[in-house]
């Protein structure tokens, strides 16, 4: 049965996709929340995976979704992938360990995402796109064809990357900004077109 870490926001609606998906669930991950419930799951601390049980890390930062991974990956856990059965994942796509797709997604042909990568809610991502490990789509944002997204990057809600742009490892693109050019390496940008935030 699979464990979710992390029984916030983006936990809660990993057991969504899982109840969506007949995934059974066991329980949750959390430090904060270890020894209650949460919509009547068990929380534990990570620390309590059993050895070889399966897990998703459903927590929307990826430096927390690093830390967490190597933890879980350590204590002989398995990362899972989860997909709502209402996201559209097209021919020869690949998931990597650990991928939350949400329902109303579209991947479309070729796309490649990386371990512990996210795409949330009515989010698309265009043929021939990579997102590198740990990359996180919100809900209702555009990903164009053949984009890179490196690792620990995040395209906020309603944000649009144009077709072929890059954005760089643990950058941030702001909700319902429009990517026309190449993001450097930890950078945030807002506005359309995307600029730099000061």
């Amino acid at each position: 049965m699979l464990w979710i870490a992390g029984a916030g926001g983006v936990g809660r609606e990993a057991l969504d996709v899982a109840i969506a998906a007949g995934v059974p669930v066991a329980g949750f991950l959390d430090e904060r929340l270890a020894g209650e419930q949460v919509r009547g799951l068990p929380v534990r601390t990570p620390a309590e995976l059993p050895h070889g049980a399966p897990y998703l890390i459903g927590i929307a930062d990826p430096a927390v979704r690093a830390r967490l991974a190597r933890v879980l990956d350590a204590a002989g856990g398995l990362p899972a992938t989860l997909v709502h059965p209402r996201a559209i994942v097209a021919p020869e796509t690949e998931l990597a360990a650990g991928c939350l797709v949400m329902g109303g997604a579209h991947l479309s042909s070729s796309v490649t995402l990386g371990p512990h990568s996210q795409v949330h809610y009515n989010a698309t991502v265009g043929h021939d796109a990579r997102l590198g490990a740990r990359v996180t789509v919100y809900p209702g944002a555009n990903v164009s064809g053949a984009v890179l997204l490196h690792d620990d990057a995040t395209v906020g809600s309603n944000a649009v990357v144009l077709q072929g742009r890059t954005v760089g490892p643990a950058a941030f693109v702001g909700a319902g900004a429009v990517v026309t050019r190449d993001v450097p390496a930890r950078t945030t940008v807002i506005g359309a077109p995307a600029r730099p935030m000061r």
